[in-house]
């Protein structure tokens, strides 16, 4: 029998689901293997290194990923919290802004960018990129989440509080 990435890919799926990264990577390598130019099997590798705890090689196949399809925002979005959860944070920036470019109007883009300048204690930027994604869809409730917590470092009391209510809402 001829092995082939798409099947490999699948039953890497299967394995990472259950917890057994170590056998999912190993089949999602050989996928690689067999076909190199593959951004689906790259950004599989990447997202089972990174549920491992493996943010090295994570961010290395994303960035493989990214290199076969520059324009795939689900690719960009993984590189970039993939790097703000390893700590580089520039390189997330980076990575946020790529994304931004690509589409300004995806609202994950937006979030992943405030949680980056919130965690680099940056309040005013975070709320800034935290309102542009809410702006975008006003039902995010994780950037409205992230919105409510980022006024409350700034004390702005109002913006805590209508945040608030637009959580109790949903």
């Amino acid at each position: 029998m001829i092995e082939r990435a798409d099947k490999l890919n699948n039953q890497a799926l299967i394995l990472a689901s259950k917890g057994n990264y170590k056998d999912a990577i190993a089949c999602l390598q050989r996928a690689v293997t067999i076909d190199n130019d593959n951004h689906l099997v790259w950004y599989n590798l990447g997202v089972t290194y990174r549920n491992s705890g493996d943010m090295v090689n994570a961010i290395n196949s994303f960035r493989k990923a990214h290199e076969l399809n520059y324009y795939d925002e689900e690719i960009l979005e993984a590189l970039g919290t993939t790097c703000m959860q390893a700590n580089k944070m520039q390189d997330a920036l980076n990575y946020c802004y790529e994304g931004i470019e690509i589409n300004s109007e995806n609202p994950h883009f937006w979030n992943l960018l405030g949680v980056v300048h919130f965690k680099s204690e940056q309040f005013e930027k975070a709320s800034d990129a935290f309102q542009n994604a809410v702006i975008l869809n006003p039902y995010y409730e994780d950037a409205i989440f992230n919105l409510r917590d980022t006024y409350s470092e700034l004390k702005n009391e109002k913006g805590v509080a209508e945040c608030q209510k637009r959580l109790n809402e949903l």
